[in-house]
Formats: structure tokens, C-alpha cells, sequence
């Protein structure tokens, strides 16, 4: 499933030890001769679905221990002129053509003599020389997907002694003059023919019919998933005698569009009494009719599975006199509905020992029934019983009653072996009294808490108990308490993880004797689940500390903080709009407002300033603002008071500027002093406002008029430089 389109002669030079090559679904055009050299343990080669157009002999020379090879679904039109398999020694599987095959040669299979399966994938295989697989002596397993009847009929004449078992795929017999050509097939050896995907008509089934009853070997019929077009009125009657070795007949999906006007095929009754076991299964039987049980006379072995049989049609079907030695019986998804009436239909069946009647819809038990005495095997999974009585057999060795809607089991059943009882609404285990023999139950998917001691000290036989996905409270002290109960030698303990207490998958299905678990192993589910709510507690402390300390806001500060340590130290003087960005507190607006902005402003030639209230963009979140108003400017002034080391606005400002302005080469930083401040006064968070006034010179503003026009001269050298 990739694009490979070329194998070169080195590519796999160096994978000597290679066992399974698998190339299929690429696009593979071309290969070297010398490609698969060292490949010479290579088992599996698989180059189906490829581009392949034709086969080289020289890729397979140095194959010596391949033993299957998959080549269909390529391009290529025939095999050569000669055989490309000739080296392969070991071969027992080849699959072969595609939609464009067309021709198969003599010689071209030669060097093969066994084959356990043999595909040949040949809807448009048109010509066929004689004799070209005659020289396989022994074919196990033969699949022809062939459309021509000419070519099959020349096919199996070459097969006649060789194939075992023939498979014939998407064929239509649909009148008469197409089955002349299989006329052959009366000589075959082989022992067991399989139809599927193909189109049978009531004119072609009588001449099929008669030529399967003449194969002298023959003990198998399938036909699967098949069309019959008609009605079982046959055109002609069906002439041939009874082989003496078909023993076995399965038809699985065979669709017959008027299967309500199929006739009671009395055509064929003579023709059944060797069979041993047949299957009819998901082809909408709705009714056996009785002359056709009654003539039934060797089958032990009938599935009836997922049809349309009822309560009145089976009654019908098992017939007295019907199926005489029948000794399995799977009547599962069907149209049951009563089941008294299904037992009362069985009953006279003297040697049936196992039945199926599953996944039908019986509800309610009756409280007696008539059983066949030699009942062992009963299965009534699936049927809608909400209640046990005393109508299941107490012959019975093996009994499933899973997924049904039981909520207890007290059946008497001294020869009960086998027991299962999963999907159920049990709480408690049965109890062992009235099944003192059995060996193996199966209760899983129930609603058990636990097991007692005493529920386990009657169980002296039992062997194996699967007693997984319920709800035990504790499954530590469960094997510990098992573990000293001889009498149970293997319990699967392999319970999902929803439960509180699970068993690690390193012990699961092991002997119990050997299991020592540790507390975190018998409470792992307990520990998680504890550490989770933990984790999902401090999870949330968090969120609502976060929530009310405005921790997002501080993220994203931060992020701007980063940023901003990032970015140059110097803008470009294009982008410089003012002097000076002043930096204070809202409680010295007055005198920045009134008395510095006026007079620099005013000055000739005036200042320009960026005031915060003034100049920021409004809707553009304020750490943006302040970055880019510092920034902008061509100096940052800082109006230091008491106010101002209170600010938390303030100390933003000075660590966003501090990156760009305050080192050794750089002093665009001012600093006016507002009010006398002592640095030791100065909160630890302002370290860098501490360093800096111990550093670099500032400017105080006096309280006297007279040293007032100093200041203000100071201040604009300072802007100016």
C-alpha cells in the first residue's frame, strides 16, 4: 500500500534472512532479474495488485524455500512461453491472473507437482492449451474464477485425478447447452465441489445434479451465496442414481427471489438418504417439508440457522418419522416464539444429544417439558428468558443461558458439566448443591459483588471459572481467599479497568496458586482514580486563585514583557513622534498636567509629550500602549514620588523601558525627583529604580520660586541632548 513503482537489484541485496516479503498494492512496473538474489529463504512473496505486465522466470530462480506466492491482480496477459515456476521446488500456494489474463500455454506450470491451494483469478480467460496443468500431480484445494464453460470443461479434463477439492467462482449455468461442457466432471476424484457467486436456473440444476451424483469420490457439496433463478419446477426430471459417497451438503446464502412458490422437492428425496450432515443456513427456509425430513434417513448433523422457520412450520418440518438419527440440531435465529411447542416438536427425536435454538424470542419458560431423553448440549442464549423452571432437562451436560434476564439460577442438574451464564442480571453465584458436578462455569458481564466462602467450598469439581467484567468490590482479597481452594484450579481474573479492584494483565488467565499481587497492583483502579480527583482539585483551586488574582492578565503581561526584552533597544528615527514619554502616578497628575506639560509645551521651541490620558489609543490594550509610546520617544521621563513606588503601573513602565534605556551607553532615561524619596524606602520590587538612583544623576524639584527656572533649564538640556 505505497507508491513503489521499480525493485532494483541492490534493494534487497543485504536481507538474506527475510522469510516474508509483502509488496502488494503499489505501483510496482519493473523488476531487475537479479532483484530477489539473496532472498533464497524467502517463505511468502506477495505482488498482487501491481503493475506487473509480464512474469520473468529469473525473479523466482533463486526462490529455493518459497512456498507461497500471490501474483494476481496485474497486468499481465499470459505466463510466457515458458514456466515461470520451474525452480520453485517448495511451492504450495500460487494465486494467479487478473481481469486482462487471457491465455494459459503448455509448460507454463511446469516444475510444479503439489499444491495445497491453487487460485486462478480468469473471468476473460479465452484459450487453453490442453494438458498445460497436467503436469501438477496433486492439487489440494483448486479456485477457478472462470466465466467460459468451454475453457473450465478444458480445465478439469486435466484435473480430473489431481484436484481434491474444486472451487468454482462466479460462473453462470444458466441453460442447458452450458453444463454439456462439465459432462467430464463425472470422472473427477474429486472429493468435495464448492459453487460460489454463481447463477443456477431451474433448467441447469437437474443436469448439475445428475452429473455431482456421478462423481465416484465425491462426499461434499457447498453452494454458497448463490442465485436460483426458479421455483424447483424442474424442466426435465432428474435422472441419475444415488452416489454412494455424498455425505455432507451445505448451502449457505443461496438467494431465490420467489422463495415463497419453491416447490416441496420431491424431485430430489431419493437422493438424500446417505446424507449425513447437511447445512442450510440465511436462505429463507420456512419450511422442511415432512416427505423430505422423513427421507432423511442417515443425517445426524442439520443447521438450520438464521432462516424463517415457526412455531407451526417446524412442527411440520419434525415431523414424526423425521430426521431418524438426527443427533445435532441448530435451529438459532430463527421465528420461534413458543417454546413448549418447539420441545413438543423435538421430542420424538430419540437420538438428538445437542440443540440450538438461540437468539429466537421464546419470553416466558414453561414450567414442564418433554424433552428427548438423550439430550446433553442446550442452548437457549439470546431467547428473552426472564426466568428458569424446572422445563430445562435434567439430562443436560452443557447448558448456555447467557444474555438473558436472569436474576437467579436454582436448577437441579446433577450431570451438569459445563455452565454459562454470561450477560445476566445474577448478584450471587448459583448454588453448587444442585450442580455438584460441574467443571466449568462462565459468568461474566453479571452484577456480582463478590464470592463467600461457603458459595466456594461446595464447588469441589470445578476446574475453570471465568467470572470477569462484574463488580467486585475487592479482587484482592478474592484471590487471596482462592488462592487456598484446591478444589478450583484456573479462574480468569482478566476484569476491565472500570472496575475498582483489577487484576494486571501479567496474571490474567493464571493458575490461581501462582498469583501474589501487590496493593498498588489488587488497588491500582482505587489509587488512579484518587490521584485524578486530586489532580482535578488542585486544577481548580488554581483556576479560581488564577480568577481572582487576574493571573491571565499577568500572562499576558509577561508575554509583553518578553517581548519587549526582545525587540531592538533603539527604534528608527522615522518612527519617533515625541521627546519625551512621561511615566507618573496618577496622584502627581496635577502638577505633571498643570505645571510641566505647560511649561515645556510652551517653551520656544515647544516639547513634545506623550501623556497617557492624552495620547493612547484607545481599545488597544495598555501594555501595547506603553511599549510603543516608550518606543516613539526620544526620552522617557520619570516623575518619582511616594506615589510612584506605589504604583503597580508605574513599576510596568519602568521594566518595559529598562530594556531599551538603562545601560551602560544610554541615557535616555530621566529621572525627576518630585519629593525627597530615600532608596532604602523604596519597595523591593523597584530594585531596578534603586539601582539606577544610585547610579545616575536626577533632577529634584525645589520648593523655592527662585531655584524653579533652574530646574526647568536642566530639565530641557536634558531633553534636548
Amino acid at each position: 500500500h505505497n507508491r513503489i513503482k521499480h525493485i532494483r537489484s541492490q534493494d534487497l541485496q543485504q536481507t538474506v534472512n527475510l522469510r516474508v516479503l509483502l509488496l502488494q498494492s503499489n505501483e510496482i512496473s519493473s523488476i531487475d532479474e537479479d532483484s530477489f538474489r539473496s532472498l533464497g529463504k524467502l517463505e511468502l512473496l506477495d505482488m498482487s495488485n501491481n503493475n506487473l505486465a509480464h512474469l520473468s522466470p529469473a525473479w523466482f530462480g533463486h526462490l529455493v524455500s518459497l512456498q507461497r506466492l500471490h501474483l494476481h491482480g496485474n497486468s499481465y496477459r499470459d505466463l510466457g512461453e515458458s514456466s515461470p515456476f520451474s525452480s520453485l521446488r517448495n511451492l504450495s500456494s500460487l494465486h494467479l491472473g487478473n481481469r486482462w489474463f487471457s491465455t494459459i500455454r503448455q509448460g507454463n506450470f511446469e516444475g510444479i507437482e503439489l499444491l495445497h491451494k491453487f487460485w486462478i483469478e480468469g473471468g476473460n480467460l479465452s484459450q487453453y492449451e490442453p494438458e498445460s496443468l497436467k503436469s501438477i500431480k496433486k492439487i489440494n484445494h483448486m479456485i477457478i474464477n472462470i466465466r467460459s464453460t468451454k475453457v473450465f470443461s478444458a480445465i478439469v479434463r486435466d484435473l480430473l485425478h489431481s484436484v481434491i477439492w474444486l472451487e468454482v467462482r462466479k460462473i453462470a449455468f444458466s441453460i442447458s447447452a452450458e453444463v454439456q461442457p462439465l459432462r467430464i466432471m463425472s470422472s473427477s476424484f474429486a472429493k468435495k465441489i464448492s459453487f460460489k457467486k454463481a447463477v443456477l436456473t431451474d433448467a441447469t440444476v437437474p443436469e448439475i445434479v445428475s452429473i455431482l451424483e456421478d462423481m465416484p469420490k465425491l462426499a461434499e457439496v457447498e453452494i454458497i451465496d448463490c442465485r436460483l433463478l426458479g421455483t424447483g419446477r424442474w424442466e426435465i426430471q432428474i435422472q441419475a442414481n444415488q452416489s454412494q459417497t455424498l455425505t455432507v451438503l451445505t448451502i449457505e446464502k443461496l438467494a431465490i427471489e420467489e422463495f415463497y412458490l419453491f416447490t416441496d422437492l420431491k424431485n430430489v428425496e431419493g437422493l438424500l438418504s446417505l446424507l449425513t450432515k447437511v447445512t442450510v443456513v440465511n436462505t429463507k427456509v420456512f419450511l422442511v417439508p415432512c416427505s423430505l425430513s422423513k427421507s432423511l434417513l442417515s443425517l445426524e448433523y442439520l443447521d438450520l440457522s438464521a432462516n424463517l422457520l415457526g412455531d407451526q412450520s417446524l412442527e411440520h418440518s419434525a415431523c414424526q418419522g423425521g430426521w431418524p438419527s438426527l443427533q445435532t440440531l441448530n435451529l438459532s435465529q430463527n421465528s420461534l416464539s413458543d417454546l413448549k411447542m418447539t420441545v413438543k416438536s423435538l421430542s420424538h427425536l430419540s437420538r438428538l444429544f445437542l440443540l440450538d435454538i438461540s437468539q429466537n424470542n421464546f419470553g416466558d419458560m414453561p414450567d414442564v417439558c418433554e424433552w428427548p431423553e438423550t439430550l446433553k448440549y442446550l442452548n437457549l442464549s439470546s431467547t428473552q428468558i426472564p426466568k428458569l423452571t424446572a422445563c430445562i432437562p435434567p439430562t443436560l451436560e452443557v447448558l448456555d443461558v447467557s444474555a438473558n434476564n436472569l436474576r437467579e439460577f436454582g436448577l437441579q442438574l446433577p450431570f451438569l458439566k459445563e455452565l454459562y451464564l454470561t450477560k445476566n442480571q445474577l448478584r450471587t453465584l448459583p448454588g453448587a448443591a444442585p450442580i455438584p458436578n460441574l467443571v466449568a462455569m462462565s459468568i461474566r458481564r453479571n452484577n456480582l459483588n463478590g464470592f463467600s466462602r461457603e458459595e466456594f467450598e461446595s464447588f469441589k469439581k470445578m476446574e475453570l471459572l471465568d467470572a470477569g467484567d462484574n463488580n467486585f468490590i475487592c479482587s484482592c482479597e478474592f484471590l487471596s481467599f482462592i488462592h487456598h481452594q484446591a478444589g478450583i484450579a484456573q479462574v480468569l481474573v482478566g476484569w476491565p479497568d472500570r472496575y475498582v479492584c483489577d487484576s494486571p494483565l501479567a496474571v490474567r488467565g493464571e493458575q490461581v496458586g501462582a498469583v501474589h499481587l501487590s496493593l498498588m497492583e489488587c488497588h491500582r483502579n482505587l489509587i488512579v482514580s484518587l490521584i485524578c480527583v486530586l489532580v482535578f482539585l488542585v486544577i481548580l483551586v488554581l483556576v479560581a486563585l488564577g480568577y481572582k488574582y487576574h493571573a491571565v492578565w499577568y500572562l499576558r503581561m509577561t508575554w509583553a514583557w518578553l517581548q519587549a526584552k526582545r525587540k531592538p533597544k533603539r527604534a528608527p528615527p522615522k518612527d519617533i513622534c515625541y521627546d519625551a514619554f512621561v511615566s507618573y502616578s496618577e496622584n502627581d497628575s496635577e502638577w505633571v498636567e498643570n505645571i510641566m506639560v505647560r511649561e515645556l509645551e510652551q517653551a520656544c521651541p515647544p516639547f513634545r509629550l506623550c501623556l497617557h490620558k492624552r495620547d493612547f489609543v484607545p481599545g488597544k490594550w495598555i501594555v501595547d500602549n506603553i511599549i510603543d509610546s516608550i518606543e516613539k520617544s526620544h526620552k522617557t521621563l520619570f516623575v518619582l514620588s511616594e506615589h510612584f513606588v506605589q504604583s503597580e503601573w508605574c513599576k510596568y513602565e519602568l521594566d518595559f523601558s529598562h530594556f531599551r534605556l538603562f545601560d551602560e551607553n544610554n541615557d535616555a532615561a530621566i529621572l525627576v525627583l518630585l519629593e525627597p524619596i530615600q532608596s532604602k524606602a523604596i519597595p523591593k520590587r523597584f530594585c531596578k529604580l534603586r539601582k539606577i538612583m544610585n547610579t545616575k544623576t536626577y533632577l529634584e524639584w525645589p520648593l523655592e520660586e527662585e531655584q524653579q527656572q533652574r530646574f526647568w533649564f536642566n530639565l530641557k538640556i536634558a531633553l534636548k541632548s
